[in-house]
């Protein structure tokens, strides 16, 4: 998992091709400009998710985990907390679907990030984590979602 600021963004584009991709397009979009929704940007390869919402008490959620995409996770406005724990020998509450490519935990977080606006995460399939969590008291929330499969390979003609 990384965390860190959206101008520290270059340091880790060799990381992986769709996530040099997913921080360029955060850099380059104004998503105040943005609805809530689906966009594409590069089939269903690498898509971002718009969302808004008010952040939740962790008592209601759950670690949450994926096999075919990393999360890049951006939050435009507000803050939250993060909730973190490696995936090793944990058994899923949800079953892993592969159509949603989603499954989820029981556990508890093993610790917590506070992530405000302008900051930006990496989520890789071995990373569970319990995002939207309130910090403090509930707040409204814009993020951006860039979810990019594993097995994503840029066309080095294309540019976003």
């Amino acid at each position: 998992m990384v965390i860190d600021h959206i101008s520290r963004a270059a340091l880790y584009f060799h990381l992986h091709p769709g996530i040099e991709t997913a921080l360029r397009y955060i850099q380059t979009t104004d998503f105040t400009q943005l609805e809530n929704g689906k966009y594409e940007l590069d089939g269903e390869q690498l898509f971002a998710i718009v969302q808004a919402y008010d952040t939740k008490d962790p008592d209601t959620e759950k670690l949450e985990a994926h096999k075919k995409f990393i999360d890049v996770q951006y939050v435009v406005s507000g803050q939250e907390k993060m909730g973190h724990a490696l995936l090793s020998t944990q058994v899923p509450s949800r079953e892993y679907q592969s159509d949603d490519d989603f499954m989820l935990f029981d556990e508890t977080p093993d610790f917590f990030t506070v992530v405000t606006a302008g900051m930006f995460t990496i989520f890789y399939p071995s990373d569970l984590h319990m995002p939207c969590i309130i910090h403090e008291r509930s707040t409204p929330v814009k993020k951006v979602v860039v979810k990019v499969s594993v097995d994503y390979v840029r066309d080095k003609r294309q540019s976003l």
